[in-house]
């Protein structure tokens, strides 16, 4: 089997969209104002680049792998016209980068594509690579509405592709033409293991247009599950599992990830939560008390998912450790340096966690400080990995102090060595591998409603080798919050 290797490229934040209108200067706005109309050129490239940036391409970040010399025209294949764009996916030893993406971007103020209902292009491959992603409303100006398809699968004869718009009344003004993504293609095996080979495809005929034919079948929201948590006033909740799913005429069901923009949400009482585009869309919990139920809709069908969100009022603040500096190696906590950055949300696959970071002014002490916890809801499993190695040879535990709502949640901690190579090695149960090591210990018990301190001894398989910890696999809980995470010594 062939695929593509390509680290996964998360959609940009989100703002909201600001209408224009032109007015009279001798009267009021009123019926009369004049929405700002734009062109409706379908068109991205048919031979050449239409209506796009001098640049034409605009690449992804080389900074992060991007290879910026694999974009270019052909002259001598095309599937019309004469010329056609060739894209030479580099492999993983290439200089230059290791994948190559980015978007087209309309060089004037944006179009309206209200009056359509798909990309379409035509593509081919030198072998029968996959397309990581493909889609559009990427401009890197303000990235309002993106929607795009992963894990296109090409063959080695032109094709016709669809990304369905998912609600074309939201784009009056668009600028993200075109995007796109691949990585060298594994003829070996399923792993990201550098035996990757480059290939290379071609697009043409670039454009957007009024099918007709498309059928929405299925949109979702929080994954299409209906939820319920408590969270605490000034905390945030992220939008998460969004997507739409069409029926194309082919008779194939198309996944288009989708912007939370393009749906009209409801909150049945705003005095408790409030939704949030102006960066990565959160909903903030504003109350200090009652419940709110979020939904949504998308072109007046119902999106499948909801959030019942309880506002439990202000969190209490967690203990101060009182241990010396020199006797702790701190992951996080407010009161140490922390020794290493975490990443707290991995994005484990099979994972349904939620995390987010709480911060608020803790102003309890006579000198106040930016108080962070770290809040999950819907854990099963997921990890803090370390941007480093903790070396705990000479400390004894670990400490970390827990808020929980539910009197019958047990949390799983999972401290994981990764031994000499330094890379966390699991099967697939999750189980260490090769030299590495772990220790496991299940918390319950604790007391809700109030911070429990608990501490974790370095023991078992790692009591001889923790001189390389990497990171901290969580399971269970489901709804908790974790504050000063650290390795000391008595």
């Amino acid at each position: 089997m062939i695929h593509n290797k390509l680290k996964y490229l998360q959609l940009i934040g989100l703002v909201l969209l600001s209408m224009v209108v032109t007015t009279s200067c001798e009267r009021e706005v009123s019926d009369d104002a004049i929405l700002a109309t734009f062109p409706t050129t379908a068109d991205v490239f048919t031979d050449n680049p239409v209506g796009l940036t001098d640049e034409f391409f605009i690449s992804f970040d080389p900074v992060e792998g991007a290879n910026t010399e694999a974009f270019g025209t052909d002259n001598n294949e095309a599937y019309l016209g004469s010329s056609s764009i060739r894209i030479d996916v580099p492999s993983p030893d290439d200089p230059n980068g290791n994948f190559v993406g980015g978007i087209f971007r309309d060089r004037g103020e944006g179009r309206n594509l209200t009056g359509y209902d798909a990309l379409t292009f035509w593509a081919k491959g030198s072998a029968t690579g996959i397309l990581s992603q493909v889609g559009f409303g990427t401009d890197f100006l303000e990235d309002k509405y993106p929607a795009s398809r992963t894990a296109i699968q090409l063959t080695t004869d032109w094709k016709k592709y669809t990304i369905p718009i998912p609600n074309s009344s939201k784009l009056t003004q668009e600028r993200g033409m075109f995007l796109f993504a691949a990585g060298g293609l594994d003829i070996v095996d399923d792993e990201p293991n550098g035996n990757e080979i480059g290939w290379t495809f071609w697009l043409d005929e670039i454009k957007f247009e009024k099918l007709g034919t498309l059928l929405l079948t299925e949109a979702l929201l929080f994954n299409g599950q209906d939820l319920s948590t408590t969270s605490f006033q000034d905390s945030r909740l992220n939008l998460f599992g969004i997507s739409t799913t069409f029926n194309l005429e082919t008779g194939e069901n198309v996944q288009v990830a989708t912007s939370p923009l393009y749906f009209d949400f409801q909150n049945s009482d705003p005095n408790v939560a409030e939704i949030d585009f102006t960066g990565e869309p959160v909903i903030n919990i504003i109350g200090d008390s009652g419940t709110t139920l979020i939904s949504a809709t998308i072109s007046n069908a119902n999106v499948q998912g909801s959030y019942e969100i309880t506002s439990l009022g202000p969190l209490p603040f967690a203990p101060i450790p009182s241990l010396l500096p020199e006797n702790v190696k701190s992951v996080f906590s407010d009161s140490y340096q922390d020794v290493v950055q975490i990443n707290f949300d991995p994005g484990f696959g099979g994972s349904t966690t939620q995390v987010s970071l709480f911060e608020r002014l803790n102003n309890t002490v006579s000198e106040p400080f930016n108080d962070q916890t770290l809040v999950y809801s819907t854990n099963n499993f997921t990890g803090i990995l370390f941007d480093g190695i903790v070396d705990a040879s000479n400390l004894s535990f670990m400490h970390v102090d827990i808020f929980i709502e539910d009197e019958n949640g047990s949390i799983e901690f999972q401290i994981r060595d990764a031994g000499e190579d330094r890379i966390i090695d699991s099967n697939n149960n999750g189980f260490p591998i090769n030299d590495d090591r772990d220790f496991r210990r299940t918390i319950s018990n604790l007391n809700p409603g109030e911070w429990n301190s608990i501490e974790i001894p370095l023991a078992g398989n790692i009591s001889n080798q923790k001189d390389n910890l990497a990171g901290i696999i969580l399971v269970g809980g489901p709804d908790f919050i974790l504050d000063n995470i650290y390795f000391y010594v008595p």
